[in-house]
């Protein structure tokens, strides 16, 4: 089982390609359902060196940063590089 971590958020690395995928509406629907019922599900990373890189979860991380959040929970997953 996936264990949950408190990852900082300025530690996270978006690639390029996910970046592209970023839908600015859609942050802001989710940052308000997250304050008005908190994050369901966790984003999920994996280790690259000393930074994170995001696998899943770019709205979710996006309406934290939003919501001014500085850390964010995540599962650690071992994930091919693309």
């Amino acid at each position: 089982m996936l264990r949950i971590e408190k990852v900082p958020v300025d530690e996270i690395y978006v690639p390029t390609a996910r970046r592209k995928t970023l839908h600015p509406d859609t942050v802001r629907i989710l940052a308000e359902d997250i304050l008005e019922n908190g994050m369901k599900t966790p984003i999920q990373v994996r280790r690259d060196g000393s930074r994170y890189v995001l696998v899943e979860g770019l709205h979710r991380l996006e309406a934290a940063k939003w919501l001014g959040e500085t850390t964010i929970e995540a599962y650690l997953v071992q994930a091919r590089k693309h």
